[in-house]
């Protein structure tokens, strides 16, 4: 098991690894495998950028995120610049349907609303309005339309982990309420326990996963 000390140096390299990161002021602090970001990111993009590359670091077993974007002032823009280009993002993204995605913007938060058939839509519609300039947040309140009955969802699941992970599959439980699915168990690192989520949200008809596996320390 490594030290907090450890730990963080593993962050701060990570950090300093990725090219996606040129912020230079994030505050990393770690306590008993709980990491805490704090600084003030120039875009949403590179925020989720430096929270993945946390979350790639063995040992990491919770993340706290207390950073705020800071725009430059060459990456500003009016409200209504950062609709428009949304809109058009999300228009020409093959993985988000036509029409289905709505996009408000204030104060340069965008929060996305709709309904769509599968989460992979949900995450690239996302994705797409996140790298915008001007962008300094996102709520994604879309929702995934449920089309399977919860015990179909599970069996999708479970087969899933065991073709993914059987290791982990084995210490899983899953359980099922409509279209929201709860992960219960425990994982060997903060990789797999996103992976587990990933193979989760991959089921049709899933609408909402609560992730409650716990890391082994």
């Amino acid at each position: 098991m490594k030290s907090d000390v450890q730990l963080r140096n593993d962050v701060l390299s990570e950090l300093a690894w990725d090219p996606a990161i040129t912020a230079t002021d994030v505050g990393v602090i770690v306590k008993d495998g709980v990491v805490t970001l704090t600084g003030h990111p120039s875009s949403h993009a590179e925020k989720c950028a430096i929270e993945h590359a946390v979350q790639r670091i063995a040992g990491v077993r919770a993340l706290a995120v207390e950073m705020t974007v800071k725009l430059p002032a060459d990456f500003q823009r009016t409200d209504a610049e950062i609709a428009l280009a949304a809109e058009r993002a999300l228009e020409w993204n093959v993985l988000v349907p036509d029409g289905k995605i709505k996009a408000m913007v204030e104060n340069g938060f965008a929060t996305l609303s709709g309904k769509v058939d599968w989460e992979y839509q949900r995450r690239a519609a996302e994705v797409a309005v996140r790298d915008l300039l001007g962008v300094t947040g996102v709520a994604n309140q879309i929702v995934v339309k449920p089309k399977v009955t919860s015990t179909d969802i599970a069996l999708k699941i479970q087969n899933a982990l065991e073709r993914q992970a059987d290791r982990e599959a084995r210490r899983i439980e899953i359980s099922v309420s409509g279209a929201d699915v709860t992960l219960r168990g425990t994982v060997h690192s903060w990789a797999e326990r996103q992976a587990v989520q990933g193979a989760a949200w991959s089921a049709p008809g899933v609408a909402n996963v609560v992730n409650n596996l716990l890391v082994e320390a």
